[in-house]
């Protein structure tokens, strides 16, 4: 029989090598080798949302500090964010609407229910991804956020995306566009294409499609939404993630 080669370099882990140190302990007593590692891991995913919720929490606390903002002054609240924190997917629209700037929810209203079919579609909940803007206060007259503005919130935007660290990106209108790749094209041309975002040397996957304000303006394109939301769903399934 041939010896199964080593691999000298392999590089072992320290827990590992002090496992198998010299001091053996004998006794009668049988050895229980199953670990219950359930209360561990329920204990690290408590700690890691209180983490992130606090996070949240001093994110706020800087995006209203913001001063000299016209998007900020006349607008009735900060809408952050809202969802599953802990969510593998992070959908990010324009910026905030009437309804919105109202209740401080995103995606409310008939945009919302729109979305939540969209997402229904391909078996998803709104409420178990996490939902935020690129800007965080909504335009006076609905307007489109300028460039300035836009680049304005950008750095609010990448530390939201590295609190929820999710691992599908939908960037919904070309807001959102803007604001993660700088990229201010027609959405007809960047829509349906995956593209790598990095933040914090992390890289997440990002997709760009339609917002459903959009498309309740323009319905003829949903067949085109409904072909990224296919891309979406096979991104899922790729990643074998529980959403």
């Amino acid at each position: 029989m041939s010896k199964k080669a080593i691999n000298q370099n392999t590089n072992y882990n320290s827990e590992l090598l002090n496992s198998i140190g010299s001091n053996f302990i004998f006794d009668e007593k049988p050895i229980n080798r199953l670990k219950n590692t359930t209360n561990d891991l329920n204990s690290e995913n408590n700690v890691n949302e209180i983490d992130k919720e606090k996070e949240l929490t001093e994110l706020n606390i800087q995006i209203s500090s913001i001063e000299d903002c016209s998007l900020k002054n006349n607008s009735k609240k900060i809408v952050l964010g809202d969802g599953n924190i802990n969510g593998s997917i992070m959908l990010i629209g324009g910026a905030p609407g009437l309804e919105e700037d109202s209740t401080g929810l995103t995606f409310t209203g008939e945009v919302g229910a729109l979305l939540k079919k969209m997402l229904i579609a391909i078996n998803i909940k709104k409420e178990n991804i996490y939902s935020t803007y690129a800007v965080n206060f909504r335009p006076p007259e609905d307007r489109k956020p300028t460039s300035l503005e836009i680049k304005r919130y950008s750095p609010f935007l990448q530390k939201h995306i590295s609190i929820i660290e999710p691992k599908i990106i939908i960037l919904m209108g070309s807001t959102a566009m803007e604001s993660l790749t700088g990229l201010n094209s027609k959405i007809s041309i960047e829509r349906g294409k995956w593209k790598e975002i990095i933040i914090k040397n992390t890289n997440y996957n990002a997709i760009v499609t339609f917002s459903p304000s959009y498309l309740l303006r323009v319905p003829e394109n949903k067949k085109h939404s409904w072909e990224d939301l296919k891309k979406i769903k096979q991104k899922i399934t790729d990643l074998n993630l529980n959403i």
